[in-house]
């Protein structure tokens, strides 16, 4: 039996990047996955689980409506009964000089990226307290929830505040079976970092596409970008069973960009 069977996975922003590696390897390993985004994109995702021989289904809604998040766990309970895994990988980022963010984009990063985990953290737990299996909770931070970068204020405070979260709910199911982790990329290659890369390279200097990552890659230990397959092992681990003592902590996943 893969080490998944029987077991529910609900993963936000799941259309692309990160959510998508994730997706596919709780598939791989046997659980049911329902993938969700803000996107049609994500039913692609699901229809290639399901051509694989996994079991899936897609969602498109949105992490800061309450109505629609409280859709996304009662499709997963249809469709599979249970919610055994929640991963909040939902997340935004934009890069501006100070004078020139606006009190919207702020809004907007400090909703999806904080009050998103929250809701849907909140709605996995609720329906983890009705079965009584237990259950993981798993968020994605960033290395900003460690240390804070230049133009970003908006999405370092988001994700700082990931790891409050984190803490806080691990802390009040620490004795009901569920754990509560997050974890950090670092650099990974997806379409958030490709507009990374050219975002802070018009800012910090006349980078052409790609120069700026390359340089910061070379800061990277191991010497490369991150994948997303990369970040899926980690969050594997911290779903299964191997990591039912582990609780309220933020892992990096970064080739020892950040150590700590």
């Amino acid at each position: 039996m893969s080490r998944f069977d029987g077991k529910t996975v609900v993963i936000t922003g799941a259309s692309r990047g990160i959510g998508a590696a994730i997706a596919r390897r709780f598939a791989r390993d046997g659980a049911n996955v329902v993938v969700s985004a803000n996107e049609d994109e994500v039913h692609a995702v699901a229809d290639e689980i399901k051509g694989e021989g996994g079991r899936s289904i897609a969602f498109v809604g949105d992490v800061t409506d309450q109505t629609s998040v409280v859709g996304l766990y009662d499709a997963a309970e249809k469709a599979f009964g249970f919610v055994d895994v929640s991963v909040q990988n939902a997340g935004v980022i934009t890069i501006a000089r100070l004078e020139e963010m606006t009190e919207a984009e702020w809004d907007k990063v400090m909703t999806v990226n904080t009050k998103g985990v929250f809701l849907c953290a909140r709605e996995a737990i609720v329906r983890m307290r009705k079965h009584k299996r237990g259950g993981r909770i798993i968020s994605t931070a960033s290395g900003q929830a460690r240390q804070g970068f230049i133009f970003t204020p908006h999405y370092a405070a988001s994700k700082m505040g990931v790891v409050g979260i984190t803490q806080s709910l691990a802390k009040e199911v620490a004795t009901e079976g569920i754990t509560v982790n997050a974890f950090c990329p670092g650099i990974i290659e997806t379409d958030m970092w490709a507009y990374n890369d050219q975002a802070w390279g018009k800012l910090l200097g006349n980078y052409q596409p790609g120069e700026l990552m390359r340089e910061w890659v070379q800061g990277i230990p191991m010497k490369r970008a991150g994948t997303g397959d990369d970040v899926a092992g980690l969050v594997a681990f911290l779903a299964s069973n191997d990591a039912a003592y582990i609780t309220g902590q933020t892992i990096n996943v970064d080739g020892g960009l950040i150590m700590s």
